[in-house]
């Protein structure tokens, strides 16, 4: 039979790494992103807003999840770094929307970031693909 490998790199064409990295790596059922900023999918910029780029991390968030073929229900855990800590409330709009059902969400975790950094909030997630 063929030889598969034990783990699978995810790479997002909206959302690629200036380093040679995937935007995830995936082993079995199990995918696990590296860091995801609100860059702009389009021009690869940082908006100045946080809701602009929280908008922008969210929708990295499905693309990566659906490029390693699940879908936002099989998320996990979500880990966010925000550089103001007190901003963690305007999560919960695109978090809601995201994850409407509280009887499924994944768990979530916010730590603080860069106060300084042009990226305002960052994230990765845990996935389970059956």
């Amino acid at each position: 039979g063929a030889i598969m490998a034990k783990r699978t790199a995810i790479y997002v064409k909206e959302f690629m790494h200036g380093n040679p990295i995937p935007a995830a790596s995936r082993i079995g059922a199990f995918v696990q992103t590296g860091v995801i900023t609100g860059k702009d999918p389009e021009s690869g910029d940082m908006p100045e807003a946080m809701e602009d780029q929280l908008t922008n991390m969210f929708g990295h968030i499905r693309r990566i999840v659906e490029a390693a073929g699940g879908s936002t229900e099989d998320i996990l855990k979500i880990t966010f770094w925000m550089g103001d800590p007190s901003a963690r409330a305007l999560l919960n709009e695109p978090w809601v929307a995201m994850f409407p059902d509280e009887a499924t969400r994944p768990t979530r975790h916010t730590l603080p970031g860069s106060a300084t950094a042009a990226s305002k909030v960052q994230c990765s997630f845990t996935a389970v693909i059956e």
